[in-house]
This record gives structure tokens, sequence and C-alpha cells, in this order.
């Protein structure tokens, strides 16, 4: 008979992903019980629990896409200038260092756990166990090498420190950086580790001749207990892929490619390999663009299951903290994220051409009119409605209410309002205030559909498809045909730059400014591209319905910045820790 604790522990995802206090277990592996099949189960739980996109950092307040009117906020401050070693906001040293070791612990010992009485189920409990946890250690040194890997002063790209056992207190912590090349080797053998111990998704079987053979002869009974339904949520082989397809986007951008051998050909492969598995092309889900506020698709949401856009999730609760933050004052928020007019500029007019250009259409005296649908869906523009009776918001210069540009503390400083992520049926007045259902992404079908938009096009260029059967502009097409744009024209602009890789690599660029903006992806992105990243955040003033606009921050990012820090704490307790070039 299995034992009692894990069955309560993962009877929900709730439970899984919000573990009981009393089963984390200190950091020391000389108090760990390695036959008690509590502890694996705490361990692997603070791992989820520690999953950086388990909440909104808001980083686009770093970038040219929004500003915050929060003087407190870690970003504002890291744009004005005061990013160092020892100030930095995006900091996953710490975080993941610590899940990587309660990691190694588990992995040590998993394979001495009797997970329960029948031995095919315990069998099957540690393969999983075991696969969850290389899943995670490839996802946190992801993370790491995401924000610390860089440029020695020498001249070489690094990683981290690899630390793959568990540490004791007598262990020698002051280990080198390994190359940007060794973390990748390892980061891509934990995740080949994790796949073939994990099943592709949590389903329960029916018949002996559904179960994987790599699990073995079982039956359906014992395979369910181990790896059917009740485990959605926790990382499975689908899911290991989709890490991949990150994780060598990442190594194989400019500013990374030198450092390690991931080609373009191969992240868009990895990429590809997911999406074929979805259904390729045509399963870009329709309602993908608003999957935070499909209203009765997340009312219906069980327990670890998925709507169509969504590969990988958080467990939803039930709350108002992001409508509190960033509705505009007089729905009683306090207008935090405030979009840039940079932003505003980027989405282009219904037929598809950047406002810039002359064929689009574009009328800068009605800036707002005849504009990508997803402008307004995303960003609260001047006369645009929000809240649960679809109030007006004047955010103009000239406006009377406290939404107006730069009124109050809590006014906009841009002209515009956060309207993406946010459930426009919260209600926010203390004498009828109420909850609403949200969740939290960890991996969206679209941002896959755009890394192999990304890799396709700089591997094979614009039209070419490998061996997936679809192509760049196949993406690109679907896109932006679920977006609502180049309808009527046959998207003429697409059609111009499909010859191109230099135009077609710069639409695609921005097709992913757009549709992952806010989800924390811009600040990262301009990095890996060697992008600009200093262009001034911009405004709209609007007076007597004339918009003009101005400048609202800088941004003062030295060329350095590509690279974050190793943080200053940890370069003067280890002198073997080598700090990226231009940090202090």
């Amino acid at each position: 008979m299995m034992l009692v604790l894990p069955v309560v522990l993962l009877s929900s995802c709730k439970d899984l992903l919000e573990p009981a206090i009393e089963n984390n277990r200190d950091l020391n592996p000389d108090q760990y019980v390695p036959n008690d099949a509590r502890f694996p189960f705490g361990i692997l739980l603070n791992g989820y629990n520690r999953i950086p996109t388990n909440g909104w950092s808001f980083n686009d307040v770093a970038t040219d896409d929004a500003v915050t009117n929060d003087q407190a906020n870690g970003y504002l401050k890291m744009a004005n200038g005061q990013w160092t070693a020892n100030n930095n906001p995006a900091s996953q040293w710490t975080n993941a260092y610590a899940a990587i070791q309660y990691i190694n612990i588990l992995l040590k010992d998993v394979d001495t756990v009797k997970w329960a009485a029948d031995g095919a189920v315990s069998r099957l409990f540690g393969m999983r166990v075991k696969g969850e946890a290389y899943g995670l250690r490839a996802l946190f040194y992801y993370h790491l090498l995401q924000t610390h890997a860089g440029m020695s002063e020498g001249g070489a790209l690094l990683g981290v420190p690899l630390i793959v056992q568990p540490q004791k207190t007598d262990a020698n912590f002051n280990q080198p950086r390994a190359t940007l090349d060794q973390c990748m080797k390892q980061i891509y053998s934990d995740l080949s580790d994790a796949e073939g111990l994990l099943p592709l998704d949590y389903e329960n079987v029916n018949a002996p001749a559904q179960v994987p053979v790599k699990f073995g002869a079982v039956s359906p009974e014992q395979y369910n207990r181990a790896l059917g339904i009740n485990f959605r949520g926790l990382i499975s082989a689908r899911i290991v892929k989709a890490i991949r397809s990150k994780v060598a986007l990442l190594a194989a951008s400019p500013a990374f490619a030198a450092g390690n051998s991931t080609t373009w050909v191969e992240a868009a492969n990895y990429a590809g390999d997911v999406l074929t598995l979805k259904g390729g092309i045509g399963t870009l889900a329709t309602n993908g663009l608003t999957w935070y506020a499909n209203t009765s698709e997340i009312a219906a949401l069980a327990d670890g299951a998925n709507p169509p856009e969504i590969l990988w999730r958080n467990n939803h609760g039930d709350n108002r903290d992001l409508e509190q933050q960033n509705f505009p004052p007089s729905l009683f928020g306090s207008g935090r994220i405030n979009p840039t007019q940079n932003l505003v500029n980027a989405f282009p007019t219904l037929t598809g051409y950047p406002i810039t250009d002359a064929a689009s259409g574009y009328d800068a005296g009605n800036p707002y009119n005849n504009r990508d649908p997803r402008l307004k869906t995303y960003i609260l523009v001047n006369g645009g409605t929000a809240g649960p009776a679809s109030a007006t918001i004047n955010t103009a210069a000239d406006g009377t209410t406290n939404d107006a540009l730069n009124k109050v503390e809590t006014s906009t400083r841009t002209g515009y309002y956060l309207r993406k992520l946010l459930r426009q049926d919260v209600n926010l007045n203390p004498n009828s205030a109420n909850n609403q259902r949200h969740y939290k992404p960890h991996i969206r079908y679209t941002e896959i559909y755009l890394n192999y938009a990304e890799a396709a096009n700089e591997a094979w260029g614009p039209m070419g498809t490998g061996n997936q059967g679809f192509s760049a502009y196949d993406v690109i097409k679907a896109i932006r045909k679920r977006a609502g744009i180049g309808l009527t024209n046959g998207d003429a602009y697409l059609e111009l730059v499909k010859g191109s890789k230099e135009q077609m690599r710069e639409l695609i660029r921005n097709e992913r400014r757009l549709e992952l903006c806010f989800e924390g992806f811009r600040f990262w992105d301009l990095r890996r591209w060697k992008a600009p990243m200093t262009e001034t955040a911009k405004g709209v003033s609007i007076r007597n319905n004339v918009p003009t606009a101005f400048d609202v921050e800088p941004r003062q990012f030295q060329p350095f910045m590509i690279y974050g820090p190793i943080p200053y704490g940890e370069i003067l307790k280890f002198g073997a820790l080598e700090q990226n070039q231009g940090w202090r």
C-alpha cells in the first residue's frame, strides 16, 4: 500500500505547488532522511515554488515598453542608472542555487526511497521524481545563465559554477565559473535525462498497450497511481521539450552564440518539435491573445488542466492583486505600470504596415483609429474603457479626473495604463469589491511559436522549413491573422518582407514584442539580441484633443550591461569567481 503522505501531497495541483512549511528541510544534506518518502516530496516542491515565473516582475519598466509611478521600484532604479553588482533586482543567484542544492540532495538519494509497497509503483514514482528533478535543475541553470552569464575581462563567455552534487557544510564553496559551453552541455544532459524518465503528459491509461514502453510491463492501475491525471501540473516530457526550446534560443542568440555550439537550426528544431506535437500551425489557439481574461475558459479550469494556449502554468487563485496595482485611480487602482508611446508606436495599423510606412494609412490626428486590435486590448489609451462598468478613462493632460497625465502620485506618467493581464470584471470599489480567478503561465505556446519563427528565419530564411514542414513566414502569418491585422489586403507588408531575412527578423522581433508584452520577455530579449537598450521612454500629452509626444524617462545602460553581474558579495567571498566585464 502506498505511503499516505505522498497521496495527500499529490491530490491536487494547488497542494502540490503550495507545500506545507514542515515539508521544507534544511539545506544541510546531513539532516536529510533518504528513506522517508515525505522529505523528497517536500524538497521537490521547494524547487517548484522557486520557479521565477511564479510572480510578475514587470521588468518592462527597465525597457522602452513601460515606466512605473512607483518610485521605490527596483527596475525603475535600474533603468535610471542604479544597476550595480550589489543592487540587482533581476538576480537569480540565491534563489536558483538554493533550489539546485535541494534538487541535488534529492538526486543523491532518490533511488533509495521506497515510494510505495508495490514495487512497480515505487519504481514509477522514482522515475518520475528523478525526471522532475533533472528538469527543474535544467530550468534553474537556464535562469542563472540568462541573468548571470557573460563576458569575462579576458574575453571568454562564462556561465556559472556548475554544482551537481549536494554541498555539505564542509564543502569547498569557492568554485570557479564554468564556461558557457560547459553549462549548456549540463543543461542539455539534464533535459535529456528528464525526458527519458517522464511521460509526455500526465494522463490516465485504460489498457496495458497504452503504457509507454519505457515504463515497463505495468498495469493501467499501477501506471495511473504514479503517472496519471492526478499529477498534471508537474514537469512532463512535453514541458521538458519546451524548456529545451527556451534554452536553445538563448544560446543561439547573438549575445551568447560565440560561447557554445548551439545553432539556429537546433533552436528551430527544438521549438518545431513542440509545435509538431501540438499539431503545427493550425493549432495556434484562436483566443490565445486574451488567455488571462477568457472568463468561461478560466472558470472551467480543473487542477493542472490547461487551455489550448497554455503549455505549463501555476495553479489558479481568486484575487484582485494585479487590478489593485494597475487599474487607473478612478477605478480605485494605483496605476503602477504605464506603457510607453514607444510601445504604442510599435503596433501596426489594420493593414499590417508599420505606422511609419506611408502605405499604412496612419492618421497622427487620430492615432488609435484603424490600429492593430492588440493595441486597445493590451493598453488603456485615452478614451478607452476599463473596469466592470466599462468606464471611459480620460488620460489627457487636461483631463479633470485623477486618471489624467501626472495628476496625482498614482496617475499615469505616459498617458497610458496597463490593460493586459487584468480582469476587467474585478471591482475595486470598497463597497462592492470582488475577486476573480487568475493564473500565471510558465510557458505559453505563443512563446514557442515565436521561438520557432525567430530561429527558423535565422537558420533557413523566411520561407525555409527545415524538417518541420512550416516556415517562419507561416508562423508570423498565423499570428498576425489571429490578431486581426492584414485581413483586407492579404497582409501585404508580410508579403513584402518575406524575401529578406533581415526585414523578416525585424518583423519577428516586433511581433514578439507585441504578443509577449508585460510578461517579462523584452528586458532579456534586448540583451540576447545585443539590441539598443537606451531608447528614452516616451509618453503622450493630449491637450484640446491634440496629442504631443514627450520624453518621460531616460534608459541609462552601459554597453556591457547586455550581461548581468555576478553578485558583489559572492565576488568578495570567493576568489575563484570571476566578475563579468565592466561590473565592479
